[in-house]
């Protein structure tokens, strides 16, 4: 299973799980919600994930590394300001938020699998190989700034 450590794009990920989403929510049973409460909370939800995720790559550009999820090791420095000190995936974070809000657009229970297989795979096979490249490059920086910040939330 190693071999699908950084290979595949998260937003790639994304997308094939929010086609499988809306597949289930096809033939599952939905909850019945006020259709202007159901939009105004999937939106809610993805704005706020869109501004971690939009907060994460500004960082980044700001500090002129890496955005590129399939090559951490080139990260050339370590990011611990502004969203990353809520969170060491702010990126993540936000394309998990937008699953979610998917699924509550759907409001189909059964397509909130989504979203926790979204948090599985990214955790392992992209979250934890990062996180070997980032302690390698920037050692016991990186291990003080994993003890202060949470991996997602």
């Amino acid at each position: 299973m190693d071999s699908l450590e950084l290979k595949v794009l998260p937003d790639f990920v994304v997308a094939i799980l929010a086609a499988a989403m809306w597949g289930v929510s096809l033939f599952t049973p939905h909850i019945q919600l006020q259709p202007v409460a159901r939009m105004l909370a999937a939106a809610t939800i993805a704005l706020v994930g869109a501004a971690f995720t939009i907060a994460g790559i500004v960082s980044f550009r700001r500090a002129k590394t890496t955005v590129s999820p399939l090559k951490p090791e080139s990260a050339s420095s370590l990011v611990s300001s502004g969203v990353y000190t809520i969170t060491r995936n702010p990126m993540y974070v936000g394309l998990l938020s937008l699953l979610v809000a998917w699924a509550v657009f759907l409001s189909s229970p059964l397509a909130l699998v989504g979203p926790l297989a979204f948090f599985l795979y990214i955790g392992r096979f992209q979250i934890a190989p990062e996180e070997r490249a980032l302690s390698n490059l920037f050692g016991s920086e990186y291990a003080n700034y994993r003890a202060r910040v949470r991996r997602w939330l």
